[in-house]
Parts: C-alpha cells; structure tokens; sequence
C-alpha cells in the first residue's frame, strides 16, 4: 500500500479533487499542516467563516493520522534549507512547506500537492502534483 504525505494545500482542498487516485492509498498529514490548519479559525474575521475553518480542521484531525515534526525531521529541515538557498529561495519565508518537506523526508515518503513549484528544488524529496480543481478562496 502506497503512503504518502499530503501537504496543507491538498488537504484544502481535498473535497474538490476530482481524481482521487491521484493520492496515495494511505494519505498522511503532519502536525505542520495540523498548525496552519489551527490558524485559520483563530484569524477568521466572521462566525461563519471560522465556523468553516474550525470544522476543516476538526475533520482533518478525525481523518487523517499525523507524522510529527520530531528529531528526524529536525535534521532533514537543514538539507530542505540548504536547497532552497542553493536555489536561491528563503526557507523562512516558506517555513511551514519546508517543514513538511522535512517530514515527509525524515519519513521517506512522498509528498503529494497541489503547489508542486512550493517544493521545488528540494534535494531527495518525491513531489507527486496533484491535478488542481479550479481555484477560489478555501479559507475565507
């Protein structure tokens, strides 16, 4: 069985794929998505839309198992930043993709998403694109 790590982008927008053997078999996330997922209803400007966001995360929390951003993957953040430089992005300005970079190497597992050119350039990682549905406002 195929596992793989689904990064926020893909989680977002996970109801609106429309081929679903584009994933893995056995999707994961990382508590790094978990993170940014949390953020959403904190910034939400109306009960709606945090509503919404709080359910999306809430959902991701029942549906999906989570790699941790541990030790491992602590080191594997340092070839991730190393990368980006060499290719002559700022991984603080990408943390959070550079984070989960991190864990799906630490992990070695590939990491599926629907912004491949966030992790492009990134030595070693598997990068599956994930056919993006149209685009419009996910989080608001």
């Amino acid at each position: 069985m195929q596992k793989g790590v689904l990064d926020t982008s893909t989680v977002i927008l996970l109801e609106r794929l429309e081929n679903a053997s584009a994933l893995p078999a056995q999707p994961v996330i990382t508590t790094v998505t978990l993170a940014e997922l949390a953020v959403g209803p904190i910034v939400a400007e109306d009960d709606i839309v945090r509503g919404r966001r709080q359910a999306h995360l809430q959902q991701a929390e029942a549906t999906f198992d989570s790699l941790a951003f541990d030790a491992n993957a602590a080191r594997a953040f340092g070839g991730v930043s190393a990368s980006l430089r060499r290719s002559g992005r700022k991984a603080a300005a990408r943390s959070f993709d550079a984070m989960i970079a991190a864990t799906a190497l630490a992990n070695d597992l590939p990491l599926y998403t629907c912004n491949p050119d966030d992790f492009a350039c990134i030595d070693g990682l598997e990068v599956v694109a994930v056919p993006v549905p149209e685009t419009r406002d996910e989080l608001g």
